[in-house]
């Protein structure tokens, strides 16, 4: 049986676990679909009551039907790098594959109609506050006069992008960014604006959710920390990331949060005020870990490396033979 992981070619987050599962002995194929029809072919047949499809991926053959799970990490559109590539065969390739995929009894991480739903900012927000989670008050909105209103409301504000996009994506990428007393709020008007109560945090938390394991991390602010630097993404600082137990009321919270949203994996980022609270700010649901695994230790690649190995008795055997070295 054979873990199929969708990503890039340069993810080091992915190479961290693909080691960890080669380690233990567990087949590992690695596509990303941007090299579809270029490198990458597939096949399915459905026929009467029966149904079977394979992967060629770098000359091997995988058959579908031997898949035990998919990691979906953080691949390219398809067909991106065809010879011909084109919107149209983007789409063909993407319901191809995905569709394909879906055929199978593999376990996901995440499945792709759950990973698509757990992206929008907003049902995030509700969700963690269904869940139990502290949220900050927040607003999403194009009326300018709402903007005004919520900032007479809770006159310290940040604002950020509704879709969250990662640094590494420029230039998509828009650091949260402190709300200046002055604003008037009229550009709000040409696109969603996202404002939140800015959190007085004396640390950030990054807790990343593998399956039913918790690892936590925390980051000190730093003393003289510039009270505009609120995005710990891009703000300069010396604090190493440190274990950290997770509180119980927020361990029981976020269970609730990835059961309700299907998420097997999931990377809850909050900040920590001075009372102690973990304010919610976001789940990214394919986020990065290499960063906090490599200050802190903690056992995140082994972790995902298990879990989707872990689907069958020749997985578990083989994992558990490698559970003292590889993992």
């Amino acid at each position: 049986m054979t873990v199929l992981i969708l990503t890039s070619e340069e993810d080091v987050t992915a190479d961290m676990v693909v080691l960890r599962l080669g380690e233990a002995g567990v087949p590992v194929v690695r596509l990303d679909p941007a090299d579809l029809t270029s490198g990458v072919a597939l096949s399915g047949e459905y026929v009467q009551d029966a149904h079977g499809g394979h992967l060629s991926v770098g000359g091997r053959l995988v058959s579908m039907s031997g898949l035990r799970s998919v990691w979906v990490r953080r691949p390219g559109a398809a067909a991106a790098r065809a010879a011909h590539p084109s919107a149209w065969l983007t789409e063909e390739s993407t319901q191809a594959l995905y569709g394909m995929l879906r055929c199978t009894d593999a376990r996901w991480m995440n499945h792709p109609d759950a990973a698509q739903r757990a992206r929008h900012k907003p049902w995030q927000l509700r969700l963690a506050q269904r869940s139990g989670l502290a949220v900050p008050a927040t607003l999403i909105t194009t009326f300018p006069q709402a903007a005004r209103d919520f900032a007479e409301r809770f006159p310290d504000l940040v604002v950020k992008p509704v879709s969250g996009a990662h640094p590494q994506e420029p230039p998509r990428a828009v650091p949260t960014s402190r709300v200046a007393p002055d604003t008037d709020f009229s550009a709000v008007a040409f696109g969603p604006t996202l404002l939140q109560r800015r959190v007085a945090k004396r640390a950030d938390i990054r807790l990343t959710v593998v399956g039913d394991r918790l690892l936590a991390a925390r980051k000190q602010v730093d003393p003289d920390a510039h009270p505009d630097d609120v995005d710990v993404r891009f703000a300069p600082s010396v604090s190493p990331w440190l274990p950290v137990q997770v509180p119980a009321r927020v361990a029981e919270a976020v269970r609730r949060y990835m059961e309700s949203a299907e998420l097997a994996y999931g990377a809850f980022d909050f900040a920590e005020d001075a009372d102690g609270i973990w304010w919610f700010l976001e789940c990214n649901q394919s986020g990065q870990f290499g960063f906090v695994e490599m200050d802190t230790g903690q056992p995140i690649a082994a972790a995902i490396a298990r879990w989707l190995a872990g689907d069958g008795a020749s997985a578990r055997t083989s994992v558990d033979s490698a559970r003292d070295t590889a993992f």
